[in-house]
This record gives structure tokens, C-alpha cells and sequence, in this order.
């Protein structure tokens, strides 16, 4: 158990930094080409992707932090952190694409710039190399249940939408250069508008996502459900008072209360406690704790105690 938790620690640690390392590859690359040539597509996709270098170490600070044990003043672990990283990534896409947006519009105002083959070959190196990275941070994130990783996934989509409109909108400049059609012309500034749109709602999802964990709504009502029908598997259990299941970063806490007979002892209801929780978490590899409580139950009197 042991070696396949570091086997994930290091899948995680080593996708983050692969995301850190492209970032600022591709930042430099955005912002040399787009300043020299006066690209704003790309000079805002530039300042997106520095901005991705900030979310990203955020990310993997969360995820070293929420990879820590339990300790005296954090019983439950450290899980959350990792939701506070994704939350910083989706506020720095917000102010990232209120950048893009802005300065996209304020280009539409004055004379477009040329467009040329080397802005264009720019944009279509970082289509297909955050595409890769999306694919493979996903997949990482999905495996190892990741809220920090898959944030950092979303983050890397948010930039193949910027990169396929940079894409678009300056092939479609460099067409009404050839051809002298004059609205084509603002074929860059008018792809970085559609870009901001993207990355603002992919932002506003992201934001909500980590707000609800933050302030633990109960995870989806199919995961619930056969919770539930797991305990109910349980002989001894007669009914369920309650049952709750939070998510606490890259692992779930479930708290349950359930009717048991009242004249079990307190070691038969101790073992049925810990039959319980081993029954969800074998079949629920994400649950990471399961809190207990168990209430009387009479034949005669089936009310909740």
C-alpha cells in the first residue's frame, strides 16, 4: 500500500513539474514572438501562460502540502489544500482572461498589426503542446484523484481554446493581408475577445467546483447511493439515521449513523463499526476516513434515537 502511495506521490509531483517547466517554455516563447511582431493574440496568450506559471507553482505547493500525514492540529489531513491551489488557479484565469479581453478590444481600435508566419508557426507549437499536456495531466489527475492536478488540466484546456483561436484568428489576418480584405485583418485581436470568453467561464466552473468543497457540499447523489446500499449490506444494520460524504481535497471523509440492536455489546458494536468502514473502502478506494455512529435499535420502537 505503502510503495503504491509513493508510486502516485511521484506520477503527481512529476506531471506538475512537467506543467511548470512547459509554462514557462512556452511563456518566453509567446511573449518574444508576439512583442516583436505585435501579435496581441498572442501577447495576451503570453501573459495567460505567465500567469500559468504562478497558478501551476501554487498547485504544486498545495499538492506537497495536502500530501502530509494527519497531525495534532489537522486530524483530518491536509487534502484541502490542494482545493485551495485549484482556487488560486481559477482566479488567476480570471484576471488573466479580463487581460485578454481587454487589450484584445482596445487592438480592435487601432491599426492592425501584420500578421506573419512566424506568429502563426508560434501559436500552432503551443496548440499541440498543451493539447499533450492536457491529455497527460488529466489522465495523472483523474488516477491519482487529484484536485490540484486536475485543475492544472482544466488550466492547460483553457490554454488549447487560446491557442486554437491565436491559431485561427492569425491565419485568417495573414488571408486578408494576401487578399486586402480590411476585417480580416482583425482576425488576431478578435480571436484573443473569443479566447477571454472561454477562459472566464472555464474559470468561473473551476472556482465554483473548489468553493463547494471548500464549504463541503455533499459529494453526488450515485456515490451516495451505493454508500448507502453498502451499509445497508451489513446484517446487524437495521436502518440508517444519517449518512454524509464530503470530499476533502484528493480523498473523501463519509460520516454515518446507523440503527443497530440495542442488546449487542459494545464489542460486537465496535466490530460492526469497523466492518462498516472496511466495506466502503474497499469498494471505494477515494474514502479515505469513515466516522461511525451507532444509535439503539428496538423492534418495538423503529423512531431514531
Amino acid at each position: 500500500m505503502t510503495t503504491q502511495l509513493d508510486a502516485t506521490n511521484k506520477q503527481s509531483t512529476f506531471a506538475i513539474w512537467t506543467s511548470l517547466i512547459s509554462n514557462i517554455v512556452l511563456t518566453v516563447m509567446k511573449l518574444t514572438v508576439g512583442l516583436l511582431f505585435g501579435s496581441q493574440v498572442l501577447i495576451a496568450d503570453g501573459v495567460h501562460n505567465a500567469g500559468d506559471v504562478f497558478a501551476t507553482a501554487a498547485a504544486l505547493v498545495s499538492m506537497m502540502i495536502s500530501k502530509r500525514p494527519p497531525d495534532e492540529d489537522h486530524p483530518y489531513g491536509h487534502g484541502k489544500a490542494e482545493v485551495i491551489g485549484a482556487g488560486i488557479v481559477a482566479v488567476v484565469l480570471v484576471l488573466a482572461a479580463l487581460y485578454m479581453g481587454y487589450h484584445s478590444v482596445m487592438a480592435m481600435m487601432e491599426p492592425p498589426h501584420k500578421a506573419t508566419l512566424l506568429v502563426l508557426i508560434a501559436a500552432a507549437i503551443s496548440l499541440v503542446w498543451k493539447q499533450w499536456l492536457y491529455v497527460y495531466t488529466m489522465r495523472i489527475g483523474k488516477n491519482t484523484n487529484s484536485s490540484g492536478l486536475i485543475a492544472t488540466a482544466y488550466d492547460h484546456l483553457a490554454d488549447v481554446y487560446a491557442s486554437l483561436a491565436a491559431v485561427i484568428g492569425i491565419a485568417l489576418a495573414m488571408l486578408g493581408e494576401h487578399y486586402n480584405i480590411h476585417f480580416l485583418k482583425y482576425g488576431d485581436p478578435f480571436a484573443g475577445i473569443i479566447v477571454a470568453y472561454f477562459v472566464l467561464k472555464l474559470a468561473i466552473q473551476m472556482g465554483k467546483t473548489s468553493v463547494d468543497v471548500l464549504m463541503e457540499k455533499n459529494i453526488d447523489g450515485v456515490s451516495m447511493e451505493q454508500i448507502s446500499e453498502l451499509v445497508k449490506s451489513i446484517p446487524e444494520v437495521k436502518r440508517i439515521d444519517r449518512i454524509r460524504g464530503r470530499e476533502h481535497g484528493h480523498y473523501i471523509i463519509v460520516d454515518v449513523r446507523v440503527g443497530i440492536p440495542a442488546e449487542l455489546s459494545v464489542q460486537e458494536g465496535h466490530d460492526i463499526s469497523r466492518e462498516i468502514k472496511r466495506v466502503i473502502q474497499s469498494q471505494n478506494p477515494m474514502v479515505e476516513e469513515v466516522l461511525v455512529h451507532l444509535n439503539p435499535w428496538y423492534m418495538e420502537n423503529t423512531q431514531k434515537e
